[in-house]
């Protein structure tokens, strides 16, 4: 018991415990829909997910879709490009090849898509610039699309052209076409409308709007509808999109990624110098001695000879080989690259067909046969690997004659570049030298190097042993070599800058892949014959045969002896001051700092400072600052940079000379009662002719189709809002059945003949009259056959009853031929052989053919 006058600290604890608490209310029932409306305020409230895509608002089929296709978090370009898709603003997108661009386009348009609608048309159209790319792309839509109802269709080349004339007759939503396939259809089909396509993409926008595509983009492009949103894509897209007016881009937003790191940093490059006869002896090293046998290689050559050379090489060495170009047939393609694609096959040669968007997971080298012209041609081809976190090697054979080339694409890159250290400069200190190579290679930088003699010898005498034994190379030679001299003609040229700065350029050593290979002593005598090669002695000949005459006569002066004294000292003065100049020269350059002198050996790549009295923050150049890397991302980049700049600038005025009034009329094409001038490198062709995707020109002929439609007994309609929209007669109301019937209003009355149904069947309703038609006969030839025995083989035409007529007919013959007096003939029914017992009065034979 506690005290009476202090209270326990437990009873107070109870009585401020029951003071606060509040009295006890019956809870009130709140209504369902008042609860709904709360969750449904609550979810409208929560934030999504950042950095997801579910934070795109994506519908429930495409989002399933990307999940199942494994995607998780979007990747820059897709977290950058597909908000404004989604927004339905027009995007001209660049990012390095792997980043997700084919996702990024495809996810929005299935989104803004959903659900197929067959009477709606063609609603979206992806152009691609070759057939693999394209299938690719399909293969990819599918994928995402794969709980959607959405009905997507092929174009490509080397198909047939029925088969693809069925995929459009089913009216698919989505078409992923090549450009020069899809013309010739439009040109056979004039019912084939694109007026209802909202959703227009250009994969590899540069090379789609390149002069090879500029007809077959004219025409499509005029057949669009001018409310369609249009993406362009690409690994390699200029600044400045005037390249891409024909796309008729509306204010479209530019994004552009990965400037700076225009190529995977997970991607390795190794750049070998060696002559063109010794690039088959280096390549079949590569293949066997550098590359392991698990590792997929993709080789790049530049004609479709060379393809089938190395196929051949290849399979005479034992080594089996995929192969891909141009011309080849389009079942073979695939076939090749499927076996590719599934490791059957480890070596796959192609031309620069596969080198836009092709995309083999596991791809793990590219060597570059040929060096490419172009800077994003490179860019593209070694693009084939270190994809999506992946590493992967790019090797490069480069002659004397790629040089500039290589100088061009480091200025595009912004990549330091330095050729190896000689075997000199390895002997001296090889432990410090290799630290330095590692160093400068982690740096970024690119060292190119010589292929070992030693190994190039060995593998010759190989490869030449089994091209003699061979007559498939044998037969092949001479068509490769007159290719590889058209290539070289045809190919764009380099900068005259970098010609002139590969004049210049120092000696190179062995490239550092080889360091594990050589041994020292290997490397001395390679060394040793490298100082040979770069001996140049005192004497000249004339000097030394002069000596060699005078010790073994001992007789006299030499003629040719005394003539190069007299030389000598005449030039001397010259030849002792360009010494002077040059040993002055080694003398301001000698390293203080005791640097060797390979780390001085930089040829391209890192800005240098200016010594000029310039003010680069406040100068302004005729030439921008950006010039070797817009001169490579253009559209006509072999034309060069400063030319694409000044036709920029010039102004189209008449000309006041007979001469020139005649140059300027050359620009223009008369079309449609008018002039319509033409782009820079545009063709028009007066002949009427079509080219195909194989740069073959055929005759716009409508045969193929007609002949399809008579054999299908189907058609490709127009479809969409062009279809609805499209009849001249009835500009405004809607279609029941076979009759249009025009809008409410004044407008009904002043249509003539608007009540008239029109003559005009669609396909369904053709189809239904045959099968109407068919019952007909069907339920004709199943009475025939309750009255009698189906007919003989001879005697299709006779009837049940025995003759050619009817019994209706015979009824009526025998009512007329009555006489009355009773007598006349009468009708009788006969067996199948048309004899048979009369009936009726009157006189006859009772025995009768027919109706005696």
């Amino acid at each position: 018991m506690a005290p009476s006058g202090k209270s326990s600290p437990s009873a107070d604890a109870a009585a401020s415990s029951t003071a606060d608490r509040k009295p006890w209310r019956r809870p009130q029932m709140k209504s369902k829909a008042a609860g709904k409306k709360k969750a449904a305020q609550a979810a409208h409230n929560k934030k999504p997910k950042s950095g997801g895509f579910e934070s795109m608002g994506l519908c429930e089929e495409v989002y399933r879709g990307v999940r199942h296709k494994g995607y998780r978090v979007p990747t820059p370009i897709q977290r950058k490009a597909m908000p404004l898709i989604l927004a339905g603003l027009d995007v001209a997108a660049m990012a390095r090849t792997g980043s997700g661009k084919t996702a990024a386009f495809l996810v929005p348009m299935l989104q803004r898509l959903r659900h197929r609608d067959p009477g709606a048309g063609i609603r979206a159209l992806i152009l691609s610039p070759t057939r693999d790319l394209a299938t690719q792309t399909l293969k990819f839509t599918h994928q995402l699309g794969k709980f959607s109802d959405l009905k997507t269709g092929l174009i490509v080349g080397g198909g047939s052209m029925e088969s693809q004339f069925e995929v459009l007759a089913d009216n698919p939503d989505i078409i992923i076409a090549t450009p020069g396939r899809f013309e010739h259809i439009l040109s056979m089909v004039d019912d084939l409308s694109l007026r209802s396509v909202e959703y227009v993409v250009f994969d590899e926008a540069d090379s789609l709007f390149s002069l090879g595509f500029a007809e077959q983009l004219h025409k499509i492009l005029h057949k669009l509808s001018d409310t369609r949103q249009t993406l362009l894509f690409s690994a390699t897209m200029p600044k400045a999109l005037a390249e891409f007016a024909k796309a008729g881009l509306r204010d479209p937003q530019v994004i552009r990624l990965d400037l700076d790191k225009k190529i995977s940093p997970d991607l390795k490059l190794a750049f070998f110098t060696l002559r063109q006869e010794e690039k088959l002896a280096a390549l079949l090293y590569l293949v066997r001695e550098r590359i392991s046998s698990e590792e997929q290689t993709m080789i790049f050559v530049s004609t479709k000879y060379h393809v089938e050379f190395l196929n051949i090489l290849f399979r005479e060495e034992g080594l089996e080989a995929s192969l891909s170009y141009g011309a080849m047939d389009q079942e073979a393609r695939t076939i090749h690259i499927s076996r590719f694609r599934a490791r059957k096959t480890m070596l796959l040669i192609v031309t620069d067909v596969a080198a836009r968007g092709l995309d083999i997971p596991l791809l793990d080298n590219v060597v570059n046969w040929d060096f490419p012209a172009k800077p994003k041609l490179f860019i593209h081809r070694v693009g084939r690997v270190a994809r999506q976190g992946r590493t992967g090697t790019a090797f490069t054979f480069v002659t004397s004659e790629d040089m500039p080339f290589l100088l061009d694409l480091h200025l595009f890159l912004s990549k330091p570049l330095r050729p190896a250290p000689t075997e000199e400069e390895l002997l001296k200190d090889m432990d410090g030298m290799n630290l330095k190579i590692n160093q400068s290679l982690a740096d970024g930088e690119t060292i190119y190097g010589r292929f070992p003699q030693t190994i190039l010898d060995l593998c010759s005498d190989g490869v030449k042993e089994v091209i003699s034994g061979c007559t498939d190379l044998i037969a092949l030679e001479k068509p490769c070599a007159n290719a590889f001299r058209l290539y070289l003609k045809t190919r764009a040229m380099p900068s005259k800058e970098s010609v002139r700065r590969a004049k210049d350029l120092p000696r190179e050593g062995l490239h550092p892949i080889f360091r594990d290979v050589l041994r020292p002593d290997e490397i001395s005598a390679i060394a040793f014959s490298e100082r040979l090669k770069s001996f140049r002695p005192k004497q000249t000949i004339l000097e030394a045969e002069g000596e060699a005459a005078r010790s073994r006569s001992s007789k006299g002066s030499n003629q040719w002896l005394d003539v190069m004294k007299k030389k000598r000292e005449v030039h001397e003065g010259i030849i002792n001051l360009v010494h002077e100049q040059s040993g002055d020269l080694a003398t301001k350059e000698e390293d203080t700092e005791n640097i060797s002198n390979w780390e001085k050996k930089e040829v391209c790549g890192k800005k240098r400072k200016s010594q000029s009295f310039r003010d680069e923050d406040h100068y302004i150049s005729s030439v921008p600052q950006n010039q070797h890397s817009e001169a490579g991302l253009s559209v006509k980049g072999n034309e060069g940079f400063v030319q694409d700049r000044l036709d920029a600038a010039v102004l189209d005025l008449v000309d006041d000379e007979t001469s020139g009034m005649q140059a300027q009329k050359t620009r223009y094409h008369w079309m449609k009662n008018k002039f319509v001038k033409l782009n820079n490198g545009d063709r028009v062709t007066s002949t009427g002719k079509i080219k195909t995707e194989s740069s073959a020109k055929l005759k716009a002929s409508k045969d193929i189709y007609k002949k399809w439609q008579q054999k299908s007994h189907r058609a490709i309609s127009s479809g969409g809002k062009d279809g609805a929209e499209g009849g001249s007669s009835t500009p405004a109301g809607y279609q029941r059945g076979n009759r249009r019937y025009p809008a409410a209003g004044r407008g009904r009355s002043s249509i003539p003949n608007a009540d008239v149904p029109s003559e005009i069947r669609n396909p369904q309703q053709m189809r239904k009259g045959r099968q109407e038609k068919a019952m007909q006969n069907l339920r004709r030839n199943e009475r025939s056959a309750k009255d009698g025995k189906s007919p003989g083989k001879f005697q299709k035409n006779r009837r049940p009853n025995g003759s050619g007529r009817d019994d209706k007919f015979q009824d009526s013959r025998a009512q007329k031929s009555r006489r009355p007096d009773g007598k006349g003939k009468g009708g009788g029914k006969g067996n199948a052989k048309g004899f048979g017992k009369g009936k009726g009065k009157g006189k006859g034979n009772p025995k009768g053919r027919g109706t005696r």
